[in-house]
């Protein structure tokens, strides 16, 4: 009896969250909550997946590389909760609530850094833990020599990078922590992916 009272507790804690949720979050962008094999298994605001570490969220990074495989860097704006002011992966951003990942993948590549027409492949998925949130990552790279139109209100710079220029700042704190995890794959893999 103490069991079917405790998931009836637990059950009806659900419910109450999710019309709260709806209530207090109706402005706000809703991610789907996923399992790390990409399954939807229910949905959030923004603000609960950005404080709530272990609700899993999906996001797009897409790494853009020149045809002398130079990386291109968007510098994150100071404005951002997370990271502010770290150079980040060309382009990056959540997956909303019944959004295709290749939809999201390019909707970001636009609002981000202008960018239309490309190819791109998947490196990729990988789980991502922080003291302020769990991501599922679709990690993909793309050959795109620019020009590119940095939207200042996501954006607060952008640039290509040398290899070998990455390398020698990698441990200086200019870098996320994401892109310090992915700089490697991305470096061992572009030239078969991107060929």
């Amino acid at each position: 009896m103490v069991f079917v009272g405790f998931a009836l507790a637990r059950i009806l804690k659900h419910r109450w969250n999710k019309l709260r949720w709806k209530r207090d979050y109706k402005d706000d962008e809703w991610f789907d909550l996923v399992d790390e094999s990409g399954r939807v298994k229910g949905r959030a605001p923004r603000a609960i997946c950005h404080s709530t570490p272990g609700l899993l969220h999906a996001v797009v990074h897409l790494h853009v590389l020149d045809d002398r495989d130079r990386i291109f860097l968007q510098k994150r704006p100071m404005c951002k909760e997370i990271q502010p002011g770290r150079w980040d992966t060309a382009v990056g951003g959540h997956i909303h609530s019944g959004e295709k990942v290749e939809d999201a993948l390019k909707r970001e590549a636009y609002e981000e850094i202008g960018l239309r027409e490309f190819r791109a492949v998947l490196l990729g998925v990988y789980r991502w833990d922080s003291a302020v949130e769990s991501e599922l990552v679709y990690l993909f790279l793309t050959r795109h020599c620019g020009p590119f139109s940095v939207n200042p209100d996501e954006v607060d710079d952008g640039r290509f990078w040398r290899i070998r220029q990455i390398r020698e700042q990698l441990e200086n704190g200019i870098f996320t922590p994401n892109f310090k995890t992915e700089f490697p794959w991305v470096v061992e893999n572009h030239q078969k992916l991107l060929a």
